[in-house]
């Protein structure tokens, strides 16, 4: 959309212009966010509802579809929702984060207007706020295609969505005070699917399948798969794959994958199983997949996890592709930004840690562990509030000394081209998501990162995702072409992590200040901290 065309929009008296493209189609949605009782794993507990229902609406649009979503806050907390791989693009403001937004209070509401611009995929939303995320509130987000532009490989008969995560019997707010006094997440106590321990999936013998496969748990990685059958992937968090076949793929916190499987074997029952990865002991749950005329129960033993090794995890991890010939969300090939001829502009290596501070367990990047301001980073910066945030607290490189805490960022220009480096010299796998961009993952290693391991990157057809993982004592290596402007969440997956410092943001920038770069702070934007009282 042209500079010209922005400014035409700006004539119009729709309070969304600022923010959407009136040549797509509008979404309308109201939800309403409430405590409720669900026996989840047997026994009754407290989970967080939209709409009434655990797990939240499926949110089923279409590229570039203009997302009106008015969330009603019936807790007695503060909440926020974020839309976990959508890019927002020039458009931060609906990001959903504390360092974006403030959370909507109890007994209010909040408008998002956001836009699935150019993206199309398998991803999900959930809180942000607290530990609320152990309770639910998540939620499918799948985009489909226009009409228009082809997807390379035929229209499956349907689509099965799977949100598979961790599951705590302990409430939110007990983890919440927990992890405030000290303590480390517990282990968690069951796997669900879609809010189940056993849920059954019916089609039609013959016929293929998408299943939209996301981990939306708290701190653990998944392998999936299904009994008998092999898994076509298609598609990875909004890339098109090289179409291998996996008899299962590992997916950790935070990833969505798809798959296309074909109900081609004996007419029965079979099991679908995501069971944990690397963890001390194995939690497991299945699900059914039912041929439409099966008289015959699932039986046998649940198909075998692969080795429980992190280096198997890897190189599995290596064979996903891009498939450099398909078209994307727009009629242009994945593949025509040659990411690989580019030379970073600068380099950034975030090592991961697990400090104790003032006694208490803390999680930290570069040695600094993230506090929220009582005013998001974003209206901090938009009114040039003082004292809010740090631009010089968090070094690009790894620094010795005691760990400290701060509400740190880093700036980076409109159009730069990164490389960062997710140094991990821990025991335990690790999550790492970028908001409002895609990345490509270049490479995984062993041991500690130096500038020699650029010759294993691959530069030809990795894929381009928002989320990544990195193995234990391992490192994990990213190009990402800065091309969004905003204030972006830097973040552990692992929501513990998270909430404990291990994030920061990232505020890409350009002194030009241009609709073309960046929409407007909208107008129901909430005010709180030093920001309250102020105007655009």
């Amino acid at each position: 959309m042209g500079v010209l065309a922005h400014f035409g929009v700006l004539f119009c008296c729709c309070v969304l212009v600022s923010v959407v493209n009136a040549e797509d189609p509008y979404r309308y949605y109201t939800w309403t966010v409430t405590y409720g009782t669900a026996s989840p794993i047997g026994a009754p507990q407290q989970v967080i509802l939209i709409n009434g229902q655990f797990p939240g609406p499926r949110l089923d649009v279409v590229t570039n579809d203009n997302i009106i979503l008015n969330l009603i806050n019936k807790l007695d907390e503060p909440f926020l929702l974020t839309w976990n791989g959508i890019k927002q693009r020039k458009n931060s403001w609906q990001d959903g984060v504390l360092g974006t937004n403030c959370p909507v209070p109890p007994n209010s509401n909040y408008t998002y207007k956001f836009q699935t611009k150019d993206q199309i995929g398998t991803f999900f939303y959930f809180p942000s706020t607290q530990m609320h995320r152990a309770a639910g509130g998540y939620g499918a987000i799948n985009v489909y295609q226009r009409p228009r532009i082809p997807i390379p490989y035929t229209v499956p008969t349907g689509d099965f969505t799977l949100l598979i995560g961790d599951w705590f019997k302990t409430g939110h707010k007990v983890l919440r005070q927990s992890l405030d006094s000290g303590k480390l997440l517990p282990f968690p106590d069951a796997v669900l699917i879609n809010g189940q321990t056993r849920s059954t999936f019916s089609g039609d013998p013959g016929k293929t399948y998408m299943f939209k496969i996301s981990n939306v748990g708290l701190s653990t990685s998944i392998n999936f798969r299904i009994q008998g059958h092999k898994m076509k992937l298609v598609e990875v968090e909004g890339s098109h794959t090289v179409q291998n076949y996996y008899d299962s793929l590992d997916i950790h916190v935070g990833q969505s994958a798809a798959f296309l499987v074909t109900l081609d074997q004996p007419s029965k029952d079979y099991y679908i199983v995501a069971s944990t990865r690397f963890t001390r002991r194995v939690l497991t749950a299945a699900a059914v997949l039912h041929y439409s005329n099966s008289r015959t129960l699932v039986s046998g033993p649940l198909p075998a996890a692969p080795a429980n090794q992190p280096h198997w995890s890897m190189q599995q991890a290596r064979t996903l592709r891009w498939n450099l010939t398909a078209n994307a969300a727009r009629p242009n090939p994945q593949g025509s930004f040659h990411y690989g001829k580019i030379t970073p502009s600068r380099t950034i290596v975030l090592a991961n840690s697990a400090p104790l501070i003032n006694g208490k367990h803390r999680y930290a990047v570069n040695q600094v562990s993230y506090v929220n301001a009582d005013t998001p980073l974003k209206l901090a910066d938009y009114f040039n509030i003082p004292g809010v945030f740090s631009v010089n607290a968090l070094q690009s490189v790894p620094s010795g000394g005691p760990a400290s805490v701060g509400t740190s960022i880093i700036t980076a220009s409109l159009h730069e081209f990164l490389e960062i480096i997710f140094q991990n010299n821990e025991k335990e796998i690790q999550s790492w998501h970028l908001d409002g961009y895609d990345f490509w993952v270049v490479g995984y290693g062993k041991g500690q990162w130096n500038r020699d391991q650029r010759s294993k990157y691959n530069l030809v057809d990795t894929l381009t995702r928002h989320t990544a993982q990195v193995y234990p004592n391992s490192w994990t290596a990213i190009l990402v072409s800065l091309d969004n402007q905003g204030m972006w969440n830097v973040r552990s997956a692992q929501w513990a992590r998270q909430y404990l410092g291990q994030q920061f943001y990232l505020k890409v920038w350009t002194p030009v200040k241009s609709l073309a770069n960046e929409y407007d702070m909208p107008s129901n934007a909430l005010l709180c901290g030093k920001a309250k009282g102020r105007h655009p």
